[in-house]
């Protein structure tokens, strides 16, 4: 297989991206999988309903809007009405209060651990065509023989023949052995 961006020749067709490049070749795979085609995704058969778990997580922001809206009415109907009509309205402004910013985040994380999420799209293929089968081209991940063969380069010269280059401590040395001009 070749990249389509730069024409690198991939080293096996298993490859998922390109070498050179990096091109991401999964899209070229499916597209000579299925003969040219790309795959469709379809949702699974039956009616499009929404999922326990989505619907709970609904129901518990739903609840905690609500309490939003209905505690204040409460808390203010209360502060506006005479004599015992005023704590049965600050009863009812706890109890919602209550149910609602506590049981709507309770709803939420009841669904979102034990209630079933959506179901996963299924692969299905076209019907309208038949994939054609492709001839698998055999790729070596060997590059092909070298035009110049080993042989006809020269030989490695052998290190213990070469001589050492001179120590820039060797004429250092030679100094101090040379005793003082008087002697």
């Amino acid at each position: 297989m070749y990249c389509p961006r730069c024409g690198q020749q991939q080293a096996t067709d298993s490859m998922r991206f390109c070498s050179r490049c990096g091109f991401s070749l999964e899209g070229a795979m499916h597209l000579l999988a299925h003969g040219g085609m790309l795959p469709m995704y379809q949702p699974p058969e039956g009616e499009k309903t929404i999922s326990p778990r989505r619907r709970g997580v609904k129901q518990g922001a739903l609840l905690m809007l609500i309490g939003a809206i209905i505690v204040p009415i409460f808390g203010v109907m209360s502060g506006f009405a005479p004599g015992r009509l005023e704590n049965v309205f600050a009863f009812f402004a706890a109890l919602s209060a209550i149910i609602c910013f506590v049981g709507g985040p309770l709803r939420m994380l009841f669904a979102a651990i034990f209630e079933e999420g959506a179901p996963k799209y299924q692969f299905t293929p076209q019907t309208n065509y038949a994939p054609q089968a492709i001839p698998q081209a055999r790729v070596s991940a060997l590059p092909p023989a070298a035009a110049n063969p080993a042989a006809q380069w020269r030989q490695r010269p052998q290190t213990a023949e070469i001589l050492a280059p001179p120590s820039v401590t060797d004429s250092t040395t030679k100094l101090l052995d040379k005793g003082p001009k008087g002697e």
